[in-house]
């Protein structure tokens, strides 16, 4: 039964989610040490044990390399005249339209949604989001920006070396693969967790703009992943993965980008808060789609 199907993807989401939000509200913990390591460590782990893993061939991703890239920047030229029409500043609602929740949300999502053997495919969109988030999204902010930077995350470097492992065939010693593979699946559910305990602290009183951008994200991602997977010729998972990734909601680094370039943080806040919220209606939609087609 379909519906049964998309509850049992849904649920650990909201289940880990909801308890983060239920810690939040009681106890008001302090997340900033816990993401730093889930993006300095485990994330990075993550990437590295699943890319240099033996069955990740480098060229089955292309395709779908190209479409999320794709989704991205389409996405950020559909939002553009939306948000002036609506009378939002560019660089406070763009962003949130094209940079969406591929870590929190899409890798859970994927790996519940098509089973482990989706999680290269969720990482290399993962990876095709955040490089265009630390690249473009930041030059949107700011023209003098130093893009090179990106390049000294520990995603990238992760990245970066996981497909070197790949490309040349080198296997590390299972002794120093085991610790690495264990570090990594701490990074999924702490990435829900922290989500929801970010929810715990929402500020609503940008609602507005935060509604109109959380139903104007998942409709633009979706039809443009729709477009993509004939026009890249994706199919099977590949083209469930990228619907997915088209209805994810905006990234919480939105935000934090936003303050740290003074970008009505406030509205931004709003953006991402809601368009989790959001999510809940989006996700299952996007499921009842994906799952009878590609699942």
């Amino acid at each position: 039964m379909l519906a049964l199907r998309i509850l049992e993807v849904i649920f650990p989401l909201l289940a880990i989610g909801g308890v983060g939000y239920l810690y939040g509200r009681r106890h008001k913990p302090e997340m900033d040490v816990a993401n730093r390591l889930n993006l300095e460590i485990f994330v990075p782990a993550l990437i590295f044990s699943a890319l240099s893993d033996r069955a990740f061939d480098l060229g089955t991703y292309v395709p779908l390399t190209l479409a999320a890239t794709a989704v991205v920047m389409f996405s950020g030229l559909v939002a553009w005249p939306l948000g002036r029409a609506a009378g939002y500043q560019a660089k406070t609602f763009v962003p949130p339209m094209m940079f969406c929740n591929s870590g929190n949300m899409g890798l859970p999502l994927t790996v519940l949604a098509f089973g482990e053997a989706a999680l290269p495919a969720a990482l290399v969109v993962f990876l095709v989001e955040n490089m265009l988030h630390f690249t473009v999204g930041i030059w949107m902010l700011d023209h003098r920006a130093k893009i090179i930077a990106v390049f000294r995350q520990p995603i990238v470097l992760a990245a970066i070396a996981g497909l070197a492992f790949s490309f040349t065939g080198t296997r590390l010693d299972p002794t120093l693969a085991l610790p690495i593979e264990m570090l990594g699946q701490i990074s999924i559910p702490l990435m829900l967790f922290s989500l929801g305990v970010r929810l715990s602290t929402a500020d609503l009183g940008e609602w507005r703009i935060g509604l109109f951008a959380a139903i104007a994200a998942p409709v633009i991602g979706i039809a443009l992943a729709l477009v993509c997977i004939p026009l890249f010729g994706l199919q099977g998972m590949y083209a469930g993965v990228l619907v997915l990734f088209g209805a994810l909601p905006p990234a919480v680094l939105n935000f934090m980008l936003a303050e740290k370039y003074r970008q009505e943080p406030s509205k931004v806040a709003s953006i991402v808060i809601v368009g989790n919220l959001f999510a809940v209606v989006a996700i299952p939609l996007a499921l009842a789609y994906v799952l009878p087609r590609y699942g």
